[in-house]
This record gives C-alpha cells, structure tokens and sequence, in this order.
C-alpha cells in the first residue's frame, strides 16, 4: 500500500445561499507532498471555511490553509517527523496560524475576527499520521490492511446554538482543538467542510455514510495521475455545483480525496 503514490482530488464551489446572496465562496483547501529527512514521502491536505458571520471570511480560511503548511513545512524541513508531532506543538503552529491572521487584520485595518474560519488538516507519513481540526467539517480516513471500512477522525464541533463553531481566531483555540496521532497505515483520506455533513455523515449513528465514500473513491483509485490529478478535480467541482447536492445544502463545499490505494 504504500509503494503506491498519492492520486488526489479536490475542489471547493461556492453554496447557492452565498450565490444568492451576491457572496463569495468562503472556503479554501490545498495539499503539499512533503518529503522527510530520509526522503519518504509526507502528504499534508488542508481544508478551512471562513465564518459567514466574518467580513472577509475568504480570505482568512485561504491564509490559513497556507499559514498552516507553511509551518508544518519547515517542521518536516528541519528534520522534523509526522511519529513526533504532538498536541503541544499543534498548539504552538495554531498560535501561529492565528498570528498570521491577526498580522493580516493590523495590515488591512481590521479585526482578527473578520478573518474567522475552520481548520481540518491531515499530514500523513509512511509510518504516522497525524490530524487535526478546530471547527466543523470532519476527516474521513480508511486503513488497510488490517481495518477495513471507513471511519470518522473526529466528530464535527458545533456549538450549544445552530450554526455555531469554534474557529481558529477563538481565543480558546488550544481548549477546542482537536487533535490525534496514529501508527497505522492509512490508505485514504477524505477532508469537507460543513456544507457536505449532511450529505456524508450519518448523525444518528455517529458514522461515516460508507456508500459515499465507496463511490467517490472509485475514480480516485484508478487515477494514473500521481499527485493532484486536475481532470478529476474538475470534475469533483461540477459535481458539487450540481443540482443533486444543491437541493441537500446551500452552503460552500470543500471535498479532499486522497487514496493510495489499488
């Protein structure tokens, strides 16, 4: 499983509630290949969504998905290892992910808060995987050979009110965070924002819906692309503008699939 190279697609579209609403899409993602100091290769895939209480949510959740990486960057660049994260040095990139936001808020003459998003984040090494997340949304992982099936990293964070969240802005960031670090092998990981939950998430059980992500793997899976295969992503982004999903939710979509996995 893991000889074989990352295939990976990925896409946000812009919800119809915010289309209407003459609103930008407010959600960002990227990914990086990382490689560590003996040369293996480390994937780290970032998605956020900007809070629509926040004037220029879009640009905070893109300065965090990249203020993010950025750190994780030269962690690996300097020898660092996925086995050895931990949650105190997730704390220390997320403290410095939020100074980044409020550097950018100084700059523009605005608050920090006008910059509020979430952060879902996978960095997945040959041997490690660690993963992390400050909001809702949620990270969907398979493990193979010896765990089948599809599970969910974490549950989605949602506030004691409706459409309420934690974002990385909140001064409790380092009490909300959510964070896990896992040795066994992981073939495939899913990363969406909150627009997609009710489309992949069964809230009753608490599961994974599995007929979902059967399906959506299936191209992944026979993709001859190594990396970011764009065709594929163009085509994840009509199917999220599509009708279909549109009528089960009117909020901005972000769907990672990343598989290596025959």
């Amino acid at each position: 499983m893991t000889d074989l190279p990352w295939r990976i697609a990925m896409a946000s579209t812009i919800g119809t509630s915010h289309a209407a609403a003459s609103q930008p899409c407010q959600d960002s993602h990227l990914q990086l290949e990382l490689a560590d100091s003996a040369g293996q290769p480390i994937l780290l895939l970032a998605a956020a969504d900007g809070a629509g209480s926040a004037a220029v949510a879009e640009i905070g959740a893109a300065l965090a998905c990249r203020a993010f990486a950025q750190l994780v960057g030269e962690y690996i660049a300097t020898g660092g290892e996925v086995r050895r994260i931990s949650r105190a040095l997730v704390c220390r990139w997320m403290a410095g992910v939020a100074y980044s936001l409020a550097e950018r808020a100084k700059a523009d003459g605005r608050e920090p808060a006008d910059y509020a998003c979430t952060l879902l984040a996978a960095i997945v090494g040959e041997k490690a995987a660690a993963f992390v997340q400050v909001g809702d949304g949620a990270i969907v992982i398979s493990q193979v050979p010896t765990v089948a099936g599809w599970r969910h990293v974490f549950w989605p964070q949602h506030g004691e009110f409706a459409n309420t969240t934690n974002f990385v802005t909140s001064e409790n960031v380092h009490d909300t965070l959510d964070f896990a670090l896992t040795s066994d092998p992981v073939a495939e990981v899913a990363i969406f924002t909150d627009g997609l939950e009710n489309l992949v998430l069964q809230k009753i059980e608490r599961q994974a819906h599995a007929p979902f992500f059967d399906s959506m793997f299936r191209a992944v899976r026979r993709s001859t692309v190594q990396g970011v295969d764009h065709g594929l992503c163009a085509h994840l982004k009509t199917y999220l503008a599509s009708a279909p999903v549109n009528a089960r939710t009117d909020d901005d979509k972000t769907l990672i699939l990343a598989s290596r996995r025959q």
